[in-house]
């Protein structure tokens, strides 16, 4: 499997809602980041599921090298 492109070498800022489902980018190429725009189309990536226990704010990874997909843990340091 090829390497994901880095979007971000720092965390995405997000506020998430209680319930709600989303898609983050794993492949690095969608341009709505860290959300997922189609663009993995043709690849061998797919967008991770993330549902929101609770409405609170999260960083999601920017790099696509996180062992804790779809938040940051701090890969992008080591890059």
């Amino acid at each position: 499997m090829a390497d994901p492109v880095i979007a971000s070498r720092t965390p995405l800022s997000v506020d998430v809602e209680a319930g709600r489902n989303y898609w983050w980018c794993a492949c690095g190429r969608s341009k709505a980041q860290p959300f997922c725009d189609g663009s993995h189309k043709g690849t061998d990536f797919a967008p991770v599921a993330y549902t929101a226990a609770e409405t609170r704010r999260l960083f999601f990874c920017g790099c696509k090298h996180t062992g804790g997909q779809p938040l940051c843990d701090g890969s992008h340091a080591r890059l």
